[in-house]
């Protein structure tokens, strides 16, 4: 009778383990839900063709995107805030914020078909970050808020008495587009990486004119005139003026420009990895890369803008007078560029 109560209990057990077998191999093959929404810090709808990007992308993967409109340097400081906990699955940024965000260890690696296409000095070699687009920067004037006073066409017409007032760019202690705006001038007067007198020296004549600041994407205010005169990137003021028919002109200024390049990084830790490496993919594919192309911004990926778009924008003889510069350098300068103009500038 033993026995058979022993070989009872040696069934029972056994039939239990064979069932948790089942029940475990039935959870491991499973296969996990896709995710169906993004975060990506710093993609405001207005810039760069943000807007039709994240629609597209959305339509594509089904998706759902928000448009997000913090700047490279508010998008670095959340992404230090929620590093234990990211809130966001991938980052857009001006390259000198993507060598930060690197160096910080914000983002992860990941390379999309395509990276191969990028050149060496436009991405870091662990796929953390890379270029996916560029721009130049330039003057965006609304001509019928000037009136009769005539566009401006170099740096130094800016110190003009009669445009006084009428000036504004990004905040160059936050907004990469802003610091790239001090680079550009300190550049056209004779300035460089190394040394930024002449640039200080302008800037501080410019800055009597009265400047404004923005601290977010100003596009929609110098479509309105509220803003005249906006120092900005190139794109922001041909699709306006395009697609919107507003009364913009864009203008590279005689003394030079800055060649202005933007990347894209999977945030490390990231909520939703799968949906950051699909936006990753899509930016750079051929798809994507025409969709910048089609908010005049110039691709990554060369032969990818249209000829009707190409000859909507300002003549190759004007690009030639915009630079690449050591971005690398120009991100190990930025602090003291900042701690500058916040003594010689904000807080006079």
């Amino acid at each position: 009778m033993a026995n058979k109560k022993r070989d009872l209990s040696a069934l029972m057990l056994l039939v239990g383990l064979l069932t948790m077998v089942v029940l475990f191999s039935g959870c491991e093959t499973k296969p996990a839900a896709e995710s169906k929404q993004i975060v990506v810090y710093n993609s405001p709808p207005e810039w760069a063709n943000w807007g039709e990007m994240l629609k597209k992308f959305s339509a594509k993967t089904g998706i759902q995107a928000t448009p997000d409109n913090k700047n490279s340097g508010q998008t670095v400081t959340a992404l230090i805030a929620e590093k234990a906990k990211p809130g966001a699955d991938a980052a857009y940024l001006g390259i000198t914020f993507g060598y930060e965000a690197a160096n910080r260890d914000l983002l992860a690696g990941y390379k999309p078909s395509g990276f191969d296409e990028i050149p060496n000095d436009l991405k870091d070699p662990e796929g953390r970050w890379m270029t996916i687009h560029y721009g130049a920067i330039a003057f965006i004037v609304n001509t019928d808020a000037l009136g009769k006073t005539p566009a401006p066409k170099s740096w130094a017409d800016l110190l003009k008495p009669e445009y006084k007032g009428k000036v504004a760019f990004l905040d160059p202690t936050s907004a990469a587009v802003g610091y790239s705006v001090a680079v550009a001038a300190n550049l056209a007067m004779g300035g460089s990486l190394d040394n930024w007198e002449p640039g200080f020296k302008y800037f501080k004549r410019l800055e009597a004119q009265g400047v404004e600041h923005p601290k977010q994407t100003a596009t929609p205010r110098v479509i309105k005139g509220e803003i005249p005169i906006l120092i900005d990137a190139d794109f922001n003021g041909y699709r306006p003026r395009v697609k919107e028919n507003a009364p913009l002109q864009v203008v590279i200024p005689a003394e030079g420009s800055l060649k202005m390049p933007y990347v894209i990084g999977m945030v490390k830790g990231a909520p939703r990895p799968d949906a950051a490496k699909k936006l990753i993919d899509y930016v750079l594919s051929d798809e994507g890369q025409k969709i910048w192309a089609g908010g005049f911004v110039q691709p990554i990926r060369a032969g990818m803008v249209p000829p009707e778009v190409a000859s909507q924008m300002l003549p190759a003889s004007d690009y030639a007078r915009t630079k690449a510069v050591d971005y690398l350098k120009m991100q190990q300068v930025q602090k003291a560029f900042t701690d500058r103009w916040q003594a010689e500038i904000v807080a006079k």
